[in-house]
């Protein structure tokens, strides 16, 4: 299916520079590259994203949007850059600088740096998949597995008591219904329905479904040593 040029579509990259994992973990080194480096050059080589931004409040990191020849037309204000700020509204932000400089688009993909191992190729399925079913929006998941809910617990004084009914601990993994837990590879809306509910989900949200290994998500130095593993075996890793 190929993807209509007049429906515009605008790319986020959101990237701020305090996180609590991990200090500056934008700018942290993967394969001797900046964390950022491999959002912005997979969003490059997407064959559908008609602009690239980047919001950030770090000079640093928009230097290297800068360097990468990506958009950086501001530094995000303090009250959408503090670990409370809610993607969403960094993302309604950057529509509306672009739409007073007269630039309107029809859908908008937030893509974040913690994903390192999303690539073209996602990014460009699943906006083909948002277009072929008409979605409001679309969220990437991926299959739980040893961390499906009915394994889970939670703490209570020195005990431990499941989620889910206890029953359903003899279940073997075979009897389990799927279920999917959002993996921050890729958001994507229509911009119109994003002004009016004020968030990527909601009742007409489709999915895109990953792969357990492209589903890292780097929150603390743990996470960003498994990406370093996965990267360097993923010629083996996409043949899987």
């Amino acid at each position: 299916m190929s993807v209509n040029k007049k429906k515009k579509i605008l790319g986020i990259i959101v990237a701020r520079k305090n996180s609590k994992g991990i200090k500056d973990k934008n700018l942290k080194k993967l394969f001797k590259k900046p964390l950022i480096y491999w959002t912005i050059t997979e969003a490059k080589k997407s064959r559908y994203l008609d602009k690239i931004l980047l919001s950030t409040d770090s000079k640093k990191i928009a230097k290297i949007g800068e360097k990468n020849k990506i958009l950086v037309p501001f530094l995000r204000p303090s009250n959408l850059s503090h670990d409370k700020a809610k993607a969403v509204d960094v993302v309604i932000h950057a529509l509306n600088f672009l739409k007073k400089k007269g630039e309107l688009f029809k859908y908008v993909v937030l893509l974040e740096p913690t994903s390192p191992l999303r690539d073209a190729k996602d990014i460009d399925q699943s906006i083909k998949k948002i277009i072929k079913f008409n979605g409001k929006s679309l969220i990437s998941v991926c299959k739980c597995k040893a961390s499906h809910p009915n394994f889970q617990f939670r703490k209570l004084n020195q005990t431990i008591k499941p989620i889910n009914n206890k029953k359903f601990l003899s279940s073997s993994r075979q009897e389990l219904r799927d279920v999917f837990f959002i993996d921050g590879t890729i958001y994507i809306s229509k911009v119109n329905h994003l002004y009016k509910n004020k968030e990527f989900y909601s009742d007409k949200t489709i999915f895109f479904e990953v792969p357990k290994w492209k589903s890292i998500e780097i929150d603390d130095h743990i996470d960003l040593t498994i990406a370093e593993n996965l990267k360097q075996n993923i010629n083996k890793l996409k043949k899987l």
